[in-house]
């Protein structure tokens, strides 16, 4: 009975640092008499879906590079500065048909004030008022006179705010167009930056889709399962005792039962679920 016990025993630890199912879940104990499906795979498929772990690494990073790339944080700062040019440059348009509509109102006041006093001194030159009308004519006159400096003052304002607008918008212009010509010039770094990256992704696709077809698809199936559910990572090496994966070691006993099992035998890192690949 003893001899029972340990055999069974023996079966569950070996079941527990080694074997799993395709789907990388851990299986249940074995009951009496039902032997455990295990994953087999020559030396050089598990080689091989390590180059292919490779590949979907570099692909990973390329990807991350192209959505990281410094000319897209670049663009985004010059659209947003070229944006609130553009915005005030409206903005300063805007003020200056008001301002406009204020001058043309202030020069129509000035030519009335004008044509006022230009009627009136031809009355006073022409002889014909009363001395009390002619007094009444030379007070108004004077007044007017007042009112016509005080409204080219206001005119002469306004002129200058024209002046003033004209050159802010001036110099937004000069401002959107020198955006314009540096979003132009990022648009293109980026656009070749990306091209070169993409070139590399294609390359890449190429190479791992060439390794992928001499490879059992029972055995890639088990890899793409474990990588989707593994941030990316179905297969890694195992180095120097640990799994080039996760990272972590793997303790001498269970180095001792790895290195007893067949070549073909596949093997999954206890921590981090990928496939360990030995004799890289």
């Amino acid at each position: 009975m003893l001899v029972e016990s340990a055999r069974v025993l023996s079966s569950v630890v070996e079941r527990l640092v080694y074997t799993e199912n395709v789907g990388g879940s851990k299986p249940s104990a074995p009951t009496r008499g039902t032997k455990e499906s295990i994953m087999k795979a020559s030396a050089s498929d598990q080689r091989q879906i390590l180059d292919i772990a490779a590949f979907d690494q570099r692909t990973t990073a390329l990807n991350h590079k192209a959505q990281v790339l410094a000319e897209h944080a670049l663009l985004a700062s010059l659209t947003t500065k070229s944006h609130n040019a553009r915005d005030l440059r409206i903005g300063a348009q805007t003020e200056l048909s008001d301002v406009k509509r204020e001058f043309l109102r202030a020069e129509a006041d000035v030519e009335q004030i004008v044509s006022r006093i230009t009627r009136d001194e031809a009355r006073l030159n022409g002889g014909s008022a009363s001395p009390k009308e002619l007094e009444q004519l030379q007070h108004e006159v004077g007044t007017l006179g007042v009112r016509r400096a005080e409204l080219e003052e206001v005119e002469l304002e306004v002129m200058i705010r024209i002046d003033e607008i004209n050159s802010r918008i001036t110099e937004l212009t000069a401002q959107e167009a020198g955006f314009a010509a540096e979003i132009t010039d990022l648009e293109i770094r980026k656009e070749n930056a990306l091209a070169a990256l993409n070139n590399e992704l294609e390359s890449v696709a190429k190479e791992r889709s060439e390794t992928l077809a001499s490879v059992a698809p029972d055995f890639v199936a088990l890899y793409e399962k474990i990588r989707a559910s593994n941030n990316g990572t179905g297969a890694a090496a195992l180095i120097a005792g640990s799994c080039n994966g996760c990272h972590l070691s793997i303790n001498a006993v269970e180095l001792k039962r790895i290195a007893d099992l067949s070549d073909d035998e596949v093997i999954r890192c206890e921590e981090c679920r990928c496939i360990l690949v030995r004799g890289v």
